[in-house]
């Protein structure tokens, strides 16, 4: 195309309140990310409702950043998109209200974007060259997927998580650990001062379906073994615990990787979610790519977050093939891949 085009991106899903402005779905010209992690540490969790208020209280201010931080207007934009699902359905409403309100106000199309298919399009910003189809590994607090990625907006899942996703396990471990919220992170930390090998904590594999997961029972395992320590007296090694468990969760989404590309014959592999930016994932699955001769992708860590740029650059490629929504577009907190 000629003209250039202008997204203004916003995503209220959960605790971070973000807004971004993209170029052609892969230039950001600004990314602003209001968190909420100090405040919903202290009930050890996101508290649904305190989420929401807060997003009322900071999307004004950080649409505006995001604005100001490009420089640009709402006169100069061409779309706006915005988080309309899955999620918690409060913080959703504020960031859906928001851009249907921009979106009235100013004439511009409205396009509702899949959280999820967000942060798959996270991959295409700052590796230029990406084009479907590949595979792509998304593992976050409430989502572990393999999707086939066909092409812009076509998604395919392939496997999923049976119970939790990776990174609730995640959570729920360091909470056992007393680590605290958010756990994903404290966890990778700790882990590098302990001994993946310490620890045997079972890899779940789901009988008739080599590609779904299951992290429940080696969430259990980990409960079990650390009331074991207690009941006997034995010490018990928070770092051991740590590294045992998040090798025993790299070790299976890995594997399950690499057989997926493998069954599908694709060469292109991408991660993405909240839990992408783990450093040990990140390590095996470049040794596993590397090893097969798979190309792999990953976003940097501020764009595995929950942030506007993905949402940007996913409204982008559902702006083009021609997707609008009306100011009837409600928040759908169960909202499928690939729906629309």
């Amino acid at each position: 195309m000629d003209k250039d085009i202008l997204i203004l991106a916003i995503e209220t899903s959960c605790d971070e309140t973000a807004a971004a402005v993209v170029k052609n779905g892969r230039e950001v010209l600004s990314n602003v990310i209001s968190s909420q992690i100090e405040l919903h540490k202290l009930y050890g969790g996101v508290v649904p409702e305190i989420a929401s208020r807060k997003h009322i209280e900071k999307i004004n201010p950080v649409i505006e950043e995001a604005l100001s931080t490009a420089g640009v207007t709402l006169d100069d934009l061409d779309a706006v998109g915005v988080t309309y699902g899955p999620g918690l359905v409060g913080a959703l409403l504020v960031g859906v209200a928001e851009a249907k309100a921009i979106s009235y106000a100013k004439h511009l199309p409205l396009v509702g974007v899949h959280h999820i298919e967000g942060h798959i399009c996270a991959n295409y910003i700052e590796n230029k060259t990406l084009e479907p189809p590949f595979l792509c590994m998304v593992v976050s607090g409430g989502h572990t997927h393999l999707v086939m990625v066909k092409d812009y907006g076509k998604y395919e899942i392939l496997g999923r998580t049976r119970d939790d996703a990776a990174g609730e396990a995640f959570d729920k471990v360091a909470r056992a650990i007393g680590l605290g919220y958010p756990g994903g992170p404290k966890i990778d930390r700790l882990a590098k001062e302990g001994n993946p090998k310490a620890i045997s904590f079972p890899k779940a594999h789901v009988d008739g379906a080599p590609l779904d997961f299951s992290f429940s029972g080696l969430k259990s395992s980990v409960l079990n073994y650390i009331n074991s320590c207690k009941m006997k007296g034995e010490p018990i090694v928070e770092s051991d615990i740590a590294a045992s468990f998040q090798e025993a969760v790299v070790s299976v989404i890995a594997e399950k990787t690499m057989l997926a590309a493998q069954m599908y014959g694709i060469d292109k592999i991408c991660l993405a979610g909240g839990v992408a930016s783990n450093s040990a994932l990140r390590s095996r699955m470049r040794e596993c790519a590397d090893a097969n001769g798979f190309l792999l992708f990953y976003p940097s860590p501020i764009l595995c977050t929950d942030n506007g740029a993905m949402i940007g650059a996913a409204a982008y490629y559902e702006y083009m093939a021609g997707t609008r929504h009306g100011l009837d577009l409600n928040a759908v907190p169960n909202l499928k891949i690939g729906q629309r």
